[in-house]
């Protein structure tokens, strides 16, 4: 039996590769224009990070983590979501000394073990950014709105925005022990997991989907946010509406891991079946400190959006992403000598800036035009004996069937010439 991909992987081949990078290239011009700047930190990390940085009571960490100890008998983790690594680096190489705030975004691969299904793998690849060093409303709003143009400009549709306070630690403590009191008639009835959640953080219980049918009518946040946590919500709202981006509150919204403090939101889209959500992210006041020391601490905010999760609402909503660039120009030699130049030739188009192929197959002319057809080729250069013997080439238009003699020593000029815009 031959040997496979792991199970909740995926191999991207040509074809399907040239839309991810797509992707890739719209968040990397969004950031630009944001002044975000790329981080890439490690795929694994000490076990401990996700522990403290995650948080103990989370799914990730209790159930999905991929934990492995190394040949020093060090517990590593294969990095499941992106921010503790960069709030790490971001301690580590004493990034808060900046003048200013620190913002950073990262493009790469997550692991998390669970069952894959529709645009949910075990090995996934995520664009976050994280934006470090101020509590300033304005920035809450500057992050959501930055994912929401980011998918707008990718040509998703009825994309929607929801947000949610999660308060500070303070009124999360009274509103702990109010969410204990409404789940205590039903402690019992509750999942394992949820029963676990009841006395170490009951408001994962709102975020089960076993458990929904209890949590109908529990109290809401937003009833016990102090006047900090209030004025700053407010201020996020004012923001979002002064850009012109439609929102929901959902109170009912905590989103699955700890860190968050002060607003919380997530991205719907129509196209996979029901309005579902495809990311989300937050604000962190606190994480740095969890991970650096409380010397160190300095607020956050950021999201994380899942690209598997990108790909399939455009394909859903037949949204068409650019694939394979097609060749520029195809090139061909009838005998060894022209074979010899064709090389030649091919290097200096290359080097040109343009992009070309040859066949490589020792294969008939007809055979080497349907190959060039397969390329989509806008052009296709012809070198054989007689033209070698006047210093020209044959250059075929495919689209007109058109054909010119251009002299070799112009060749590559004249070319990028007609492919100018």
């Amino acid at each position: 039996m031959s040997i496979q991909k792991p199970k909740g992987t995926q191999d991207l081949l040509p074809g399907v590769v040239e839309k991810w990078q797509y992707i890739e290239e719209k968040a990397r011009d969004v950031c630009r224009r944001f002044n975000y700047k790329e981080i890439r930190t490690p795929i694994f990390e000490n076990t401990e990070l996700f522990q403290r940085g995650v948080g103990e009571t989370t799914d990730i960490v209790e159930k999905e983590m991929y934990t492995f100890p190394d040949k020093g008998d060090r517990n590593m983790t294969l990095r499941p979501e992106g921010t503790a690594g960069v709030v790490r680096a971001y301690v580590e190489n004493k990034l808060y000394g900046e003048p200013d705030i620190t913002k950073l975004y990262y493009i790469g691969p997550m692991f998390r073990y669970e069952q894959p299904q529709a645009g949910r793998y075990r090995q996934f690849h995520q664009f976050g950014i994280e934006a470090i060093g101020s509590v300033d409303p304005s920035l809450d709003a500057e992050v959501i709105a930055m994912g929401y143009l980011f998918y707008k400009e990718l040509g998703l549709q009825g994309v929607k925005v929801e947000i949610n306070s999660v308060g500070n630690p303070s009124c999360r403590a009274v509103y702990r022990e109010a969410l204990q009191t409404f789940f205590a008639p039903v402690k019992d009835k509750l999942c394992k997991d949820c029963q676990s959640r009841y006395d170490r953080n009951p408001m994962r219980i709102l975020d089960c989907k076993v458990d929904t049918q209890y949590g109908a009518g529990a109290p809401s946040i937003l009833d016990f946010l102090d006047e900090e946590c209030s004025t700053h919500f407010a201020k996020v709202q004012r923001h979002l509406t002064d850009m012109g981006i439609e929102y929901v509150i959902n109170p009912r919204m905590v989103r699955g891991l700890d860190y968050y403090t002060h607003t919380a939101f997530e991205y719907k889209a129509a196209g996979i079946g029901a309005i579902d959500t495809i990311s989300g992210g937050g604000r962190y006041n606190g994480l740095v400190g969890t991970i650096g020391g409380s010397a160190l601490d300095q607020p956050g905010v950021g999201f994380g959006l899942g690209l598997e999760r990108v790909l399939l609402v455009l394909e859903a909503q037949g949204v068409q992403v650019p694939g394979v660039r097609p060749l520029d120009v195809y090139l061909i030699g009838m005998g060894e000598t022209a074979e010899n130049e064709v090389a030649r030739l091919l290097f200096a188009l290359r080097s040109g800036g343009l992009k070309a192929e040859k066949d490589y197959l020792s294969r008939k002319m007809k055979a080497q035009m349907k190959s060039a057809d397969r390329f989509a080729a806008k052009f296709t250069v012809i070198v054989g004996e007689d033209e070698l013997s006047r210093g020209t080439a044959m250059v075929k238009t495919m689209a007109t069937g058109e054909q010119e003699e251009i002299e070799l020593s112009r060749l590559v000029e004249a070319l990028k010439a007609k492919l100018a815009p």
